[in-house]
């Protein structure tokens, strides 16, 4: 077969266009081919391909390459693909177009579009078979909204001349919407458009814009005429909304206190009936470490891989195993579900009691189940040490490893006796193989049902994990033991964030192409369609601090360059190691921070404007006012002292980085003139400039392995906070959708981001559970409310003072109307809308403080999920918001 290959650009001297072809991935030996186009004319290169001689006769995807002295200048990254054998024509020509139309291909084949279009697909066109088809229309678009068909109109016969009623339709086949007509007895030249059909309004919605296209003759019916053009019609792209949740703060009638899995398959069926399409959970790893409430934080896993047992339903295995648990359980079942705010001490004690009663009365038989062996297998590698982990730390009283005796250091073979079957302790060990397989049945079960509904799961993966866990004991050189993980300061956590995760080790982790986070991702792919990766900045760079300091202040980004003191005193100033490093103190200071305490601040903690050895460090004042409550109000001010400085010393010596927002502290302030302008230009420099070539490289490096190891999942990246310049690019290229927030603006001169403002590839959301919601969002500052009463949501006069069901409508509609893919709400949000459903008190309604490490993560429900899904009238007007929007 003779393919003869056009592509349409005007090229200048020196200038040369060359084809690149693949074999299809699937062939043996696949071959790529590199190949030269001969200049036709101003507008055209060509090239004719004898596919025999060189030996494509099966499907091969080919690219444009334009070289300029021999170097090449512009890669055309669409791919198109041909199948010889399908054209089923002794010879073709095929036009192509030199654009680089955005159309999020590699997004479109995910796990969430495979399923969501599974239906959409069944509504295709009608193909109707053309017996000796002249020309082949391939468009490649943007995946199309619901009801929304890619259609061809122009002026032949064929194309029905114009009539905009009934144009041609083209048919899906991905990567294509194609159609073949025969179009040899026409009158040429014919010019057509492509465009938008809506298959409900029956009528042509849009027409790709500029002048017409154009058939300017037509000579040999013997050859098949192939069009591939490229649509970029991103207002008429695939669109959806989704719910972000947090599982244990779902409440039921038949509720334990809390959310558990097969919570959603309410949820799905609410989803469904709204017309939302994806449900995105908070992390639900196991994170218990001290069986008190601070566990309740669900970022900080005891194991990266095992389920929280407190979202196992309980009540359904007892109905299965023909369990019957007391009257005093049952009661305080009963109390706890009846309460506004999740007891997740109280819930977590109740539901091991209750695992306990079921797994004595199974732990017979359970291990017998055929399904129960392949789960163990397959799960192996975390579960051992896991149940092995979990038992360790009963029996000690302490998630501290480190205090295990003969167990500090993680030992295969040790824990392989320690868990063998014949043990004494083998019950108390096989407790957590019961509970996490049957987490694992109610969860895939939850999975399926919402597939079969429709509906995408999305999960979270954390950026860390807990430093007393199961993935630190067993890799302690996967991580950096000494080094506390966290986020600079920002206008929702002023000292910054101390995570208190252990920071990783990525050479170590590179040594072995990043195998625990693979194993991560399969581990979530065997539940989810698509992940939310927490902190996604941190894969470029994390905020490291050290385990002395208990502010996320003091820390600093990992990897950075730094700067030597030549490099100071190079820019012109005298380069003081000590009054730029040390705490800045004088008695001014002292008696403006702590007033008539300054006296006995400076004696007890100080010698002359120096700390003393013994409280040099955050860690050590916070330890002395653990003995000394009483001066407890003495606290911050000296974490202020401690981090009064304007650089931090490097492990090498003679060698800094910048503090974080030097320009706050009076160090800074008590500096000469000249010394400012220095350290403001070094400042800029150390920030936004010579860290951005080693941060991009980073992060492509590990996110590309995380994204290799995805099993298809849609990824999608929170990039909140200090955002570097490149990173938009790096998670555009890589097909990670970016995540933004209305009131927390990306670029410094705007005041909020308008949802109609985002790109495609993003998603959109008025708030997320590291923020208030938006009604509580309402009342915090007068002046912002007003300022986004006015600008944002362009009304009149002054702001109500309240969030107002119709304030938060209009506030859902902005986002639902946004052109990014997916707008999301936290429940909270949605029934704002509703005077009967949303809660009393919105300052009840938070889910976490980040500005506070000791935040009790007790937000629940105050109303059954059941009596939001009875709501007839809200759940219509949600969907009609949702179908209007295009959603």
């Amino acid at each position: 077969m003779i393919i003869r290959f056009y592509i349409k650009y005007t090229t200048t001297y020196g200038q040369a266009i060359f084809i690149r072809i693949k074999e299809s991935a699937g062939m043996p030996e696949a071959r790529e081919l590199f190949l030269p186009l001969h200049y036709l004319n101003e507008e055209f290169w060509q090239i004719n391909l004898d596919t025999e001689q060189y030996g494509l006769e099966e499907k091969f995807t080919y690219n444009y390459i334009l070289q300029e002295f021999g170097r090449d200048k512009e890669v055309l990254h669409n791919y198109h693909e041909i199948n010889p054998k399908k054209l089923k024509s002794a010879e073709a020509e095929i036009l192509d177009e030199w654009r680089h139309a955005d159309l999020h291909s590699d997004l479109y084949k995910t796990r969430p579009f495979i399923k969501l279009l599974k239906e959409y697909e069944k509504k295709a066109v009608k193909k109707s078979a053309v017996k000796n088809p002249t020309h082949f229309f391939r468009v490649k678009s943007a995946e199309m909204a619901p009801n929304h068909v890619i259609c061809i109109s122009g002026s032949s016969k064929k194309m029905n001349e114009w009539d905009e009623t009934v144009p041609v339709l083209l048919n899906r086949s991905e990567p294509y919407w194609s159609i073949k007509l025969d179009l040899s007895k026409e009158n040429f030249p014919v010019e057509f458009k492509i465009g938008v059909y809506d298959t409900l309004q029956k009528k042509i919605i849009y027409f790709e814009p500029g002048p017409n296209r154009k058939i300017a003759y037509f000579e040999d019916k013997d050859v098949l005429h192939v069009f591939n053009i490229l649509a970029d019609f991103p207002q008429y792209a695939w669109r959806g909304a989704g719910l972000n949740i947090q599982l244990s703060s779902l409440k039921t009638r038949r509720g334990w206190g809390t959310g558990d899995f097969t919570d959603l398959f309410l949820v799905a069926d609410w989803c469904k009936g709204t017309g939302i399409k994806l449900i995105q959970l908070l992390p639900v790893n196991d994170t218990t470490a001290t069986h008190t409430s601070k566990d309740s934080y669900p970022y900080s896993a005891i194991s990266a891989f095992a389920l929280h047992p407190a979202f196992l339903n309980v009540q359904k295995l007892a109905t299965a195993f023909s369990v019957k648990f007391s009257d005093d359980v049952v009661t305080q079942v009963k109390e706890l579900n009846e309460l506004s705010a999740l007891d997740y001490e109280a819930v977590s004690a109740l539901k091991q009691r209750a695992i306990r009663q079921l797994f004595e009365k199974e732990k017979n038989y359970f291990k017998d189940d055929l399904d129960w062996f392949e789960f163990f297998e397959m799960n192996r590698s975390w579960l051992q040490p896991y149940a092995a982990f979990c038992y360790l730390r009963d029996k000690y009283k302490t998630a501290d490893f480190s205090k295990w005796e003969a167990y500090s250091v993680y030992d295969e073979s040790a824990i392989n006796d320690l868990t063998a079957t014949g043990n004494k302790e083998y019950d108390e060990i096989a407790i957590h193989y019961f509970t996490q397989y049957h987490l694992h049945l109610q969860l895939k079960d939850a999975t399926d049902y919402a597939h079969k509904n429709g509906i995408v799961l999305k999960a979270d993966l954390p950026i860390g994990v807990g430093r007393c866990s199961v993935d630190t004991w067993m890799y302690p050189h996967l991580f950096h033991m000494d080094k506390q993980a966290g986020a600079p300061p920002d206008g929702f956590a002023i000292k910054g964030q101390n995570w208190s995760f252990p920071t990783y080790n990525w050479e170590n982790m590179a040594m072995d192409n990043y195998s625990w986070w693979r194993q991560r991702m399969e581990q979530l792919s065997n539940y989810f369609d698509a992940v939310r990766i927490d902190h996604v900045l941190g894969f470029f760079r994390i905020w490291s601090i050290p385990a002395d300091a208990v502010e996320g202040i003091l820390g600093r980004f990992i990897p950075a360059h730094a700067l030597s003191n030549q490099d100071f005193s190079n820019a012109g100033m005298h380069f003081d190691e000590s009054r730029l490093c040390d705490p800045y103190i004088t008695d001014a200071i002292l008696q403006h921070t702590f007033g008539e305490k300054s006296s006995w601040v400076s004696q007890t903690f100080l010698n002359g404007h120096s700390f003393k050895p013994a409280f040099n460090t955050q860690r050590k004042v916070e330890a002395y006012f653990q003995q000394h409550p009483e001066n407890i109000s003495l606290q911050q001010g000296l974490y202020d002292l401690l981090s009064d400085v304007v650089l931090i010393r490097d492990e090498n010596p003679h060698h800094y980085h910048f503090r974080i927002n030097i320009f706050a502290t009076t160090s800074f302030r008590h500096l000469g003139e000249n010394e400012r302008r220095v350290l403001d230009s070094l400042y800029s420099r150390y920030f936004f400039t010579i860290q951005d070539e080693l941060w991009k490289e980073e992060g492509i490096k590990k996110i590309a392995a995380l994204k290799n190891s995805s099993n298809n999942m849609l990824l999608c990246g929170e990039d909140l906070g200090m955002v570097p310049e490149f990173v938009p690019g790096v998670l555009h290229d890589l097909e990670i959708l970016s995540l933004q927030v209305e009131r927390m603006p990306k670029k410094s001169s705007e005041s909020f981001s308008p949802p109609s403002s985002a790109q495609y590839d993003c998603v959109v959301t008025p708030s997320t559970h590291d923020m208030s919601t938006i009604r509580e969002w309402w009342e915090e500052d007068r002046t912002t409310t007003q300022t986004f009463f006015n600008q944002a949501l362009a009304h009149y006069g002054g702001a109500p003072f309240y969030c107002e069901p119709w304030i938060a409508k209009e506030i859902v509609a902005q986002h639902l109307k946004s052109p990014a893919m997916w707008s999301v709400f936290l429940l909270q949000d949605l029934l704002a809308m509703s005077e009967q459903l949303r809660r009393e008190n919105p300052h009840d309604e938070r889910i976490n403080v980040p500005a506070n490490p000791d935040h009790v993560w007790n937000y629940r429900m105050h109303l059954p999920l059941e009596n939001v899904i009875a709501d007839d009238d809200f759940t219509n007007a949600l969907k009609d918001m949702i179908e209007l929007s295009g959603r």
